[in-house]
């Protein structure tokens, strides 16, 4: 048998009523978890088959059920372990029979959403976004627990959204179907309906374990406290200073009234580190002592001091990508594999000109989160048509792109040929007698005329500033209530990957192998056994761990970003922030950068916090 320290013990031996294990990041918690489980078959003779464990994830489910059967060395023990959606869809499918076929999709519902707003003729230049928000709304309100029509909408009126969401819910419903929000919505309905059911349930699994609890949202939680009651012998394992998803209705305030549900609950904390340097754990814990919404804890590493956490103050991006380079050379020169280095972004827009100067040095790795191919950005999609058009291209389709942005007040009726031409439109207006548009389609023909002449980096900036592109976002994102800086900064990366080209051509050339390239190490995500440094989020670095750790752009607006507002909102950048360090086993880099796209930014206040300044 391992050694335990004192927390763990605690929570190996405990066996009935209520406990919350406070886990700090790297504390055993696997392990801990998995003695507690053989701890009650072998010494309690707890029936295996009365034990549910819980975790958000089928990998880590996989993983637990993994090192479980490893220490029972064989021993036949139906513990029954899995997913929050896997357990209530069980539930689901003895009651009303559902199968595998019965689930609609994430694929399904993007669909879905796409035709709806379609139908409701919205429009959105970026659709796929819009439709992402939607989804997420629709998932966020289940969760909560909240009716639709108390449910405000930041993405579409609130009229909008609840009709989309009615005939959304209704079609998949009329197929037959229900989706993974709907497996615990109607598992909740089910049990609070049906007290016979729930009793059997009771019955069955009479010791429940769920992993990750900071990750709980509300309708989980109130699902488990039925399926736990009324013994209560519910034994729950996580962090809350690790609870960052937010966005997907996690809910770090349960975990911290958690006492006040159970007032009898026995809490013991695994404070001890066993991944991260002596250095990264005070650090990491000087930055998170800053939250108020926490539970006191002292973390202790079971490492030595080594290296420091290294700070760095660039001048720019570029400067920083160079010295990120280097650094990853450098450790891969005294023997560490790539493999075992991660670049962590706040969010995952911010790794495009780091993946291309990754492809240029032929440094091997692999993006845990799709990295958006910058150049399918819908403003960027319009400067390549302004170019397009320079450069000959007469799709009717095409010029109703660009046309009225920025806006000419020409109207789509008047280009009637399936080609563009310019004499034929001028001419229709003069017929009409509105000099007006006239004169701004003879504009638009000599600024086309002047682009054509132009290098990719001029054309960019021309289309921006003396065509007037920018301008028109800066209309469009008022109208939507968006923030046009930051459609402006994808611009503003676009011009700088523009500026080593000396023609449209070899741009579109470097464009089409840049596609190709992030398309295969896309790919590489999906394998099991992934070489190269892994360039991740935040978000979806949780769970891992590095030798090396390199956190860019620790600056106001970046991290902590800049929609974060409101100090619960601060708490949870902070609290990715830690995250972030506690990736890191023995090296961890920080970055800052004094200017972002010709912006003078900020430090990040996170940097004063780690140096305790």
């Amino acid at each position: 048998m391992p050694d335990f320290n004192k927390g763990q013990l605690e929570a190996i031996h405990h066996i009935n009523g209520p406990m919350l294990a406070l886990a700090g990041p790297g504390s055993g918690k696997t392990t801990a978890i998995v003695h507690r489980i053989k701890y009650l078959i072998d010494e309690i003779h707890v029936n295996p088959s009365n034990i549910l464990v819980i975790t958000f994830t089928r990998a880590s489910a996989r993983e637990m059920q993994e090192r479980f059967f490893g220490l029972m060395k064989g021993s036949k023990c139906p513990v029954t372990f899995g997913t929050f959606h896997s357990v209530f869809f069980y539930i689901l499918k003895v009651a009303y029979g559902y199968d595998s076929g019965s689930i609609f999709s994430e694929d399904d519902k993007y669909k879905l959403i796409r035709e709806l707003i379609k139908k409701k003729e919205l429009e959105y230049d970026d659709e796929e976004e819009a439709v992402a928000d939607l989804v997420k709304e629709i998932s966020l309100m289940k969760g909560d627990m909240i009716p639709v029509e108390h449910f405000y909408s930041s993405v579409i009126g609130e009229e909008v959204f609840r009709e989309i969401y009615r005939d959304y819910q209704n079609t998949v419903v009329k197929r037959g179907k229900l989706d993974f929000d709907d497996m615990m919505v109607y598992c909740y309905e089910l049990l609070s309906e049906r007290p016979d059911i729930l009793s059997s349930l009771q019955k069955r699994y009479q010791y429940i374990l769920v992993d990750e609890f900071q990750d709980i949202n509300k309708l989980q939680y109130e699902i488990t406290k039925m399926l736990a009651a009324p013994d209560n012998n519910l034994f729950i394992v996580g962090d809350d200073d690790q609870s960052i998803y937010g966005f997907r209705g996690a809910k770090p305030e349960i975990m911290l009234n958690f006492r006040k549900d159970y007032p009898d609950v026995k809490i013991t904390l695994l404070d001890t580190n066993y991944r991260c340097n002596r250095n990264i754990v005070e650090g990491a814990e000087k930055l998170i002592s800053h939250n108020m919404a926490r539970y006191e804890k002292k973390l202790i590493s079971s490492m030595d001091y080594e290296e420091p956490i290294y700070i760095h103050h660039m001048k720019n991006r570029n400067d920083e990508n160079t010295h990120i380079i280097e650094t990853v050379r450098r450790y891969f020169e005294e023997g560490v594999p790539y493999s075992e280095m991660s670049v962590i972004y706040r969010i995952n827009a911010q790794a495009g000109s780091l993946v291309h100067r990754l492809m240029e040095y032929n440094i091997p790795f692999y993006t845990r989160d799709r990295v958006p191919c910058i150049y399918d950005h819908f403003a960027v999609k319009n400067i390549f048509d302004y170019i397009r058009a320079a450069s000959g291209n007469r799709e009717r389709g095409l010029f109703l792109r660009i046309i009225n942005r920025p806006n000419r007040y020409i109207s789509r009726e008047m280009l009637m040929e399936s080609e563009f031409s310019f004499d034929a439109l001028i001419k229709r207006y003069e017929a009409d007698k509105k000099d007006w548009a006239v004169d701004k389609l003879m504009q638009l023909k000599y600024d086309l005329e002047t682009l054509s002449r132009l290098k990719p980096y001029a054309a960019v900036n021309f289309i921006r500033k003396a065509i007037g592109y920018d301008q028109y976002i800066k209309e469009y994102c008022e109208y939507r209530h968006l923030n046009e800086e930051d459609i402006y900064e994808v611009l503003d990366e676009v011009a700088e990957l523009s500026r080593q080209y000396s023609s449209y051509d070899e741009w579109f050339n470097g464009i089409d192998e840049y596609r190709s390239e992030l398309e295969e190490h896309s790919r590489l995500e999906k394998k099991e056994n992934r070489e190269g440094v892994a360039v991740t989020t935040m978000h979806s670095a949780k769970g891992l761990e590095y030798d090396v750790v390199l956190i860019p752009e620790a600056n106001e607006g970046l991290a902590p970003y800049k929609k974060a507002v409101l100090p619960e909102e601060i708490e949870e950048e902070r609290r990715m922030f830690y995250v972030a360090m506690t990736r890191a086993r023995h090296h961890l880099h920080i970055y800052e950068v004094k200017e972002y796209y010709n912006k003078e930014l900020e430090a990040s206040r996170f940097l004063g916090e780690i140096l305790d300044e």
